[in-house]
Protein backbone atom coordinates (compact mmCIF):
# COMPACT_ATOMS: atom_id res chain seq x y z
CA UNK A 1 0.00 0.00 0.00
CA UNK A 2 1.06 3.46 -0.81
CA UNK A 3 -0.31 6.90 0.69
CA UNK A 4 -1.17 9.25 -2.08
CA UNK A 5 -2.00 13.21 -1.92
CA UNK A 6 -2.94 13.53 -4.98
CA UNK A 7 -5.39 10.49 -6.55
CA UNK A 8 -5.35 12.61 -10.24
CA UNK A 9 -1.39 13.12 -9.99
CA UNK A 10 -0.87 9.59 -9.16
CA UNK A 11 -3.27 7.49 -11.47
CA UNK A 12 -2.05 9.76 -14.52
CA UNK A 13 1.45 8.57 -13.07
CA UNK A 14 0.93 5.08 -12.01
CA UNK A 15 -1.61 3.99 -14.97
CA UNK A 16 -0.96 6.40 -18.46
CA UNK A 17 3.01 7.04 -17.56
CA UNK A 18 4.28 3.66 -16.08
CA UNK A 19 1.23 1.58 -17.74
CA UNK A 20 -0.61 -0.33 -14.45
CA UNK A 21 -4.27 -0.79 -15.10
CA UNK A 22 -6.91 0.24 -12.12
CA UNK A 23 -8.31 -3.06 -11.04
CA UNK A 24 -10.59 -1.61 -8.77
CA UNK A 25 -11.17 1.10 -6.48
CA UNK A 26 -13.36 1.64 -3.13
CA UNK A 27 -14.57 4.74 -2.04
CA UNK A 28 -15.87 4.26 1.99
CA UNK A 29 -17.25 7.95 2.69
CA UNK A 30 -17.79 6.93 6.56
CA UNK A 31 -13.77 6.54 6.64
CA UNK A 32 -13.38 9.24 4.02
CA UNK A 33 -11.05 7.25 2.55
CA UNK A 34 -10.57 5.75 -1.36
CA UNK A 35 -8.85 2.63 -1.91
CA UNK A 36 -7.50 1.92 -5.78
CA UNK A 37 -5.80 -1.52 -6.52
CA UNK A 38 -3.57 -1.39 -9.59
CA UNK A 39 -1.57 -3.94 -11.33
CA UNK A 40 0.15 -4.92 -14.17
CA UNK A 41 -0.98 -5.91 -17.59
CA UNK A 42 -1.68 -9.41 -17.47
CA UNK A 43 -0.39 -9.91 -14.10
CA UNK A 44 -3.61 -9.42 -11.66
CA UNK A 45 -2.12 -11.01 -8.94
CA UNK A 46 0.20 -8.36 -7.69
CA UNK A 47 -1.84 -5.33 -6.73
CA UNK A 48 -0.61 -1.92 -5.55
CA UNK A 49 -2.62 -0.70 -3.26
CA UNK A 50 -3.30 3.30 -3.38
CA UNK A 51 -5.03 4.92 -0.29
CA UNK A 52 -6.27 8.75 -0.71
CA UNK A 53 -7.53 9.83 2.49
CA UNK A 54 -9.51 12.80 1.84
CA UNK A 55 -8.41 14.95 4.45
CA UNK A 56 -5.17 16.56 3.63
CA UNK A 57 -2.45 14.52 5.58
CA UNK A 58 1.29 15.47 5.89
CA UNK A 59 3.37 11.38 5.15
CA UNK A 60 6.68 11.11 5.62
CA UNK A 61 8.43 8.35 3.60
CA UNK A 62 8.93 5.49 6.29
CA UNK A 63 12.42 4.22 6.76
CA UNK A 64 11.53 0.58 6.44
CA UNK A 65 10.35 1.58 2.74
CA UNK A 66 12.67 0.34 0.10
CA UNK A 67 11.01 0.87 -3.19
CA UNK A 68 8.47 -0.62 -5.88
CA UNK A 69 9.76 -2.42 -8.66
CA UNK A 70 8.22 -3.05 -11.44
CA UNK A 71 8.85 -4.79 -14.94
CA UNK A 72 8.40 -3.85 -18.37
CA UNK A 73 8.87 -5.39 -21.79
CA UNK A 74 10.60 -2.58 -23.37
CA UNK A 75 12.94 -0.40 -20.41
CA UNK A 76 14.08 2.03 -22.78
CA UNK A 77 9.99 2.26 -24.37
CA UNK A 78 8.88 2.56 -20.77
CA UNK A 79 11.49 5.12 -19.97
CA UNK A 80 10.65 7.16 -23.21
CA UNK A 81 6.51 6.97 -22.32
CA UNK A 82 7.14 8.01 -18.39
CA UNK A 83 9.57 11.03 -20.39
CA UNK A 84 6.74 11.79 -22.41
CA UNK A 85 4.56 12.20 -19.47
CA UNK A 86 6.68 14.78 -17.74
CA UNK A 87 9.01 12.51 -15.09
CA UNK A 88 12.02 12.60 -14.48
CA UNK A 89 14.31 9.25 -14.93
CA UNK A 90 16.50 9.52 -11.84
CA UNK A 91 19.00 6.56 -12.93
CA UNK A 92 18.59 5.88 -16.36
CA UNK A 93 19.12 2.61 -18.07
CA UNK A 94 22.48 2.83 -19.15
CA UNK A 95 22.44 -0.71 -18.73
CA UNK A 96 19.96 -1.97 -20.88
CA UNK A 97 18.05 -3.61 -17.10
CA UNK A 98 17.40 -1.10 -14.87
CA UNK A 99 16.23 2.32 -14.26
CA UNK A 100 14.70 4.78 -11.54
CA UNK A 101 12.19 7.32 -11.28
CA UNK A 102 9.73 8.86 -8.33
CA UNK A 103 6.36 9.00 -8.03
CA UNK A 104 4.14 12.19 -7.43
CA UNK A 105 4.33 11.97 -3.74
CA UNK A 106 8.26 10.69 -3.95
CA UNK A 107 8.27 7.13 -3.72
CA UNK A 108 10.93 5.16 -5.83
CA UNK A 109 10.08 3.10 -8.44
CA UNK A 110 12.63 0.88 -9.95
CA UNK A 111 11.76 -0.22 -13.66
CA UNK A 112 12.93 -3.96 -14.31
CA UNK A 113 13.28 -5.15 -18.18
CA UNK A 114 11.81 -8.41 -18.43
CA UNK A 115 14.26 -11.28 -19.23
CA UNK A 116 17.74 -10.44 -19.92
CA UNK A 117 19.45 -6.91 -20.17
CA UNK A 118 18.93 -4.93 -23.85
CA UNK A 119 21.65 -4.03 -25.91
CA UNK A 120 22.79 -0.69 -24.26
CA UNK A 121 22.68 2.60 -26.71
CA UNK A 122 22.30 6.46 -27.10
CA UNK A 123 20.53 8.50 -25.52
CA UNK A 124 20.53 6.30 -22.42
CA UNK A 125 24.21 4.78 -22.00
CA UNK A 126 25.69 8.27 -21.76
CA UNK A 127 22.76 10.06 -19.42
CA UNK A 128 23.64 11.01 -16.15
CA UNK A 129 21.69 10.35 -12.73
CA UNK A 130 19.22 12.96 -11.60
CA UNK A 131 18.82 13.49 -8.23
CA UNK A 132 17.67 10.59 -5.44
CA UNK A 133 16.44 7.23 -6.94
Amino acid sequence: MVRVTDLTASLRFYCEALGLREIRRIDNEKGRFTLVFLAAPGDEHAQVELTYNWDPENYGIGRAFGHLAYEVDDIYAACQRLIDHGVTINRPPRDGRMAFVRSPDNISVELLQRGGSLEPREPWKSMGNTGEW
